[in-house]
């Protein structure tokens, strides 16, 4: 597929449930939001079905996400029939990590190829204030069994936030001088609406660059292949990668190849676009894939040039991030 920029889309995040086991203070409150209905979430035979269609329209990469994908009943069995799909997808799939320990062998033994792990904090007090639940272990024997499991190159997300864990950058970066994890450093982005966070507490990626070069010279790395969000670093010494995600400072919208499906069955085609193409209605009703098929392409043809978040007055509509998908 090809979108009116010109820009190819064959990337996937495919969401499969809006329920989080943390109540991430940059996510939603703390009483958390009100959860899908089970009727309206799309089943795995439905997120299957798109799957299938868009690797007919040359999707080469699904990244399954939730609210918390792993705290769905039936996940490993689902990784297992995408990774039979004609067009054997790239299958990655995003997770807090807090179930991780017991699932990773099964989900690569299911198909699943890489595993990217969001983690805010190496500290156990600051894990509890930012997720307001316990789990600091249970995310970190999560990292090991993935390792261990084959689910690599493995992905470790931080989204520094001023004021609350920022200091920690150097700490992670740290991580890579030991292991071959790549560690990313996402800018925070304030799309939740009325949250504890605002748009003051970002940490900006040339701050998240200087951090980082207090450790050690950072070594540029060229990506072999597509680009990605990421500018990429290693130390000299490193086993591993650091990444850094300008997501606000510096869009990479240019080069943006994915679209979105929400646990309801929307398509977004930005995660900052509040305008969603529904696609439950053509599953439940009598639509045959081409119908499938054709919103993909829809959603394709209409997806906007860039995002606007760091416009001046933006204000993100609708729906808070662990409805998106991410």
């Amino acid at each position: 597929m090809k979108d009116s920029f010109g820009r190819t889309i064959d990337y996937l995040r495919l969401s499969v449930t809006d329920r989080c086991n943390l109540r991430c203070r940059y996510c939603m409150p703390d009483e958390g939001v009100p959860s899908l209905q089970h009727g309206e979430v799309l089943s795995y035979e439905e997120l299957l079905r798109v799957a299938a269609a868009a690797g007919r329209l040359g999707v080469r990469k699904i990244r399954v996400t939730g609210g918390e994908p792993l705290v769905r009943k039936g996940i490993v069995g689902f990784i297992r029939q995408l990774s039979e799909l004609p067009s054997r997808p790239e299958l990655t799939l995003t997770t807090n990590g807090l179930q991780l320990a017991e699932l990773a062998g099964p989900l690569k033994e299911a198909g699943l190829d890489r595993v990217n792990v969001s983690l805010d904090t190496l500290r156990e007090e600051r894990f509890v204030a930012i997720t307001r639940r316990e789990g600091l272990q249970r995310v970190l024997a999560g990292l090991e069994a993935a390792e261990a499991a084959g689910l690599t190159p493995l992905k470790v997300n931080m989204v520094p936030i001023r004021g609350v864990n920022a200091d920690e950058i150097v700490d992670f970066a740290r991580l890579t001088l030991k292991r071959g994890w790549e560690v990313r450093f996402i800018e925070f982005m304030p799309v939740a609406g009325e949250l504890d966070y605002t748009p003051e507490n970002r940490f900006p990626a040339q701050a998240i660059m200087e951090e980082l070069s207090r450790l050690g010279m950072l070594l540029p790395i060229h990506r072999q292949g597509p680009a990605g969000p990421a500018k990429l670093f290693r130390y000299p010494e490193g086993k591993g990668r650091l990444g850094v995600i300008p997501a606000v400072s510096n869009h990479f919208c240019g080069d943006c190849n994915r679209l979105r499906v929400t646990a309801d069955g929307k398509i977004r085609p930005c995660l900052f676009c509040s305008d969603e193409i529904d696609l439950r209605q053509v599953l439940r009703g009598s639509g045959a894939d081409a119908e499938l098929e054709e919103l993909l392409r829809f959603a394709a043809g209409v997806k906007p040039e860039r995002h606007h978040m760091d416009d001046p007055g933006f204000k993100q509509e609708g729906r808070k991030m662990q409805g998106i998908g991410g």
